[in-house]
């Protein structure tokens, strides 16, 4: 068992709250029975590390039985051991080390993607890690990352998606124009989610929902650059039919990508 909070070992874990660290390694913390027990189901090949308190194993006896199907041992620590390790306050007894997984940009278009949704200069880690998991749930192919949008490791972003990161391909550091050359070269529509579009209702009367598309979402504060919005073959906006000023992204975001799912899987 490890004891010792301060030990190299467990100082190289909590490293990887850090984006150096991560950069430097290609590792990241996966922290709390669900991210585990998402990773050991869909990509245990990518745990380096497994650690758990003995209360929390004996607990989870769905994560014990992954890990043990897939032929990974766990270390016991202390829970002093875990809070130096986790990124969290109050960790949930359970930590693993992963290797960082990221798909080309290349790969993904050439899969035949019928829905994706890319992110430019998404910034708040809750948003991207929200944004991850609806594509998920809407179905999309996969979310491509340009810009300087926050890295997908960031302990923050990995709770949020709460086990999409390892359910659907995501690719990281694209170039936003040959991101969009790349969709439209796949056949895809690149729609723009932005506040000076046309109504959405409208687009989804005339039909332009149902059709391959790569969703484009930009920064919280600033939206897409005008450069960028040239690059999209249309904008749309949601519209506000209450008082709220705006809609926040990933709350925008999960509403676009779910009418493109639905129209869809209307048109058949």
């Amino acid at each position: 068992m490890l004891e010792n909070p301060r030990s190299p070992r467990v100082r190289a874990v909590a490293k990887l709250t850090k984006r150096s660290a991560r950069t430097e390694t290609g590792l990241f913390l996966l922290e709390g029975p669900q991210s585990v027990r998402e990773a050991l189901n869909y990509l245990p090949g990518a745990i380096v590390e497994l650690f758990s308190t003995p209360s929390a194993w004996e607990k989870h006896s769905d994560v014990r039985a992954l890990a043990s199907e897939h032929g990974i041992d766990v270390e016991y620590v202390t829970e002093q051991v875990l809070a130096a390790m986790a990124d969290t306050v109050t960790p949930q007894g359970i930590v693993a080390v992963a290797r960082q997984t990221p798909t080309s940009v290349r790969d993904i278009f050439a899969a035949g993607p019928r829905l994706i949704a890319i992110c430019e200069e998404v910034r708040d880690p809750g948003n991207l890690g929200t944004i991850i998991r609806a594509a998920d749930a809407a179905g999309a192919d996969a979310v491509v990352l340009t810009g300087r949008t926050v890295d997908p490791y960031n302990p923050k972003v990995v709770r949020s998606t709460t086990g999409s990161l390892f359910h659907l391909p995501f690719s990281v550091g694209g170039d936003l124009n040959d991101v969009v050359s790349r969709a439209h070269d796949a056949g895809l529509q690149v729609l723009a989610a932005d506040v000076k579009g046309d109504d959405l209702l409208a687009a989804r009367a005339e039909g332009v929902l149902e059709r391959p598309t790569a969703w484009l979402f930009g920064n919280e504060a600033r939206g897409l650059e005008d450069d960028m919005l040239d690059l999209a073959d249309r904008a749309l906006k949601l519209p506000i039919y209450g008082r709220a000023e705006s809609l926040n992204l990933a709350t925008a975001a999960s509403v676009c990508l779910y009418e493109s799912a639905f129209a869809q899987r209307v048109a058949g």
